[in-house]
């Protein structure tokens, strides 16, 4: 079932694994500050990630105590989160005054209110894109590093973001979550199934936004008294 998600948002993903941000990022003209940027912003999106998916755990307990283990597992592994220390501490990043920027805050707060008031399958389902579409845009970076060879040089840590996503790891948590997924489907009415699939689709427009928010430095405007 969580194939046929995927499938209904096609034309959204077709659009992001073309993204000018990814692109610039494995053809080595990323700025840093675009990258720093983005580091810190997923960095906060990965906090609100990890709750939803231990509030999943949480409701999923009674109801199979396995998979409620995993969501747990999940969510310690989001937290652990090594490879943004390491970019933070590369690139000499400060975030103690970090803020979420207005598509960080759209995409958060739309994935805890689904996880939050709406039913489980629900919530795991607004969850799947984060997973799957970072593997995908993982995977299509791959391609396009090798397409250029040696031809092309930049910064170890953008090698390192396509080495996270299209990694065998990455690929083994991805298929765990999705199975879930598709679990789930298989107890739930069809209205439940076009619900799972709006959110899907929501979230995968979502995802796009974010990096079109780092693609253009977006902030919030600026607010002042009028004299």
């Amino acid at each position: 079932m969580a194939q046929s998600f995927w499938d209904a948002a096609a034309p959204v993903i077709s659009v992001t694994e073309r993204h000018p941000f990814l692109v610039s990022m494995v053809e080595g003209t990323l700025k840093p500050e675009n990258f720093a940027y983005y580091a810190i912003q997923d960095s906060l999106y990965l906090t609100n990630f990890a709750d939803c998916l231990r509030l999943l755990g949480e409701k999923m307990a009674d109801l199979n105590a396995e998979v409620s283990i995993r969501l747990h597992q999940f969510a310690a592994g989001v937290e652990e989160d090594e490879m943004h220390r390491t970019f933070f501490k590369q690139w000499n990043i400060d975030t103690t005054n970090a803020e979420p920027m207005p598509n960080t805050l759209l995409y958060t707060s739309y994935m805890m209110r689904i996880v939050s008031t709406r039913p489980l399958a629900e919530g795991l389902a607004v969850l799947l894109p984060c997973f799957w579409v970072y593997m995908h845009v993982g995977n299509c970076m791959l391609k396009l590093r090798e397409k250029l060879g040696d031809s092309v040089e930049r910064p170890p840590e953008f090698d390192a973001w396509i080495d996270m996503y299209s990694g065998e790891g990455f690929e083994k948590v991805v298929n765990d979550y999705k199975a879930i997924v598709d679990d789930m489907s298989k107890g739930v009415d069809s209205e439940t199934l076009k619900r799972m699939e709006g959110h899907f689709i929501m979230a995968c427009k979502l995802e796009h936004l974010f990096w079109d928010q780092a693609n253009d430095l977006a902030g919030w405007p600026e607010f002042s008294e009028s004299k």
